[in-house]
């Protein structure tokens, strides 16, 4: 089972997330939050609430504990950019992106699911075909 948690327009920049996420991937929960206690980037703040996000949701939606989860991925894509002047000489502005991202934590459970009962699989719908209309003369 796959439990999902994502955070959007993050005022950092995503080649600085990357680095931190990139660690973390595919440890079990405890070790990456563990790791991500002592490593020192504003990013590791991020990525622990994401995670942490990630966890509570898979506890409250699915009654799964954190020793039966690790990290399956973590996607940290850009956001939109904002466009800022700065002045410099000659009356000239040049521009600064302020960037931002979007960072997708995906869990997985370490048990293998049951497999799905045949009762419990949705019905198969009867393909009935339509009577072709006469033809009039």
């Amino acid at each position: 089972m796959i439990i999902r948690a994502s955070q959007q327009n993050t005022r950092q920049t995503p080649r600085k997330v990357r680095l931190v996420a990139n660690t973390v991937k595919g440890m079990s929960i405890e070790a990456a939050l563990r790791q991500l206690a002592v490593i020192e980037r504003r990013a590791s703040i991020l990525v622990l609430k994401v995670i942490r996000q990630a966890l509570a949701n898979a506890e409250h939606n699915h009654g799964i504990t954190a020793d039966k989860l690790s990290i399956k991925s973590i996607i940290v894509e850009n956001g939109p950019h904002m466009k800022r002047f700065r002045a410099v000489s000659r009356g000239r502005a040049h521009t600064i992106l302020k960037k931002t991202c979007h960072v997708v934590v995906e869990l997985e459970s370490k048990e293998k699911e049951a497999e799905v009962s045949e009762e419990s699989k949705p019905a198969k719908k009867e393909v009935v075909e339509k009577p072709k209309a006469a033809k009039a003369t």
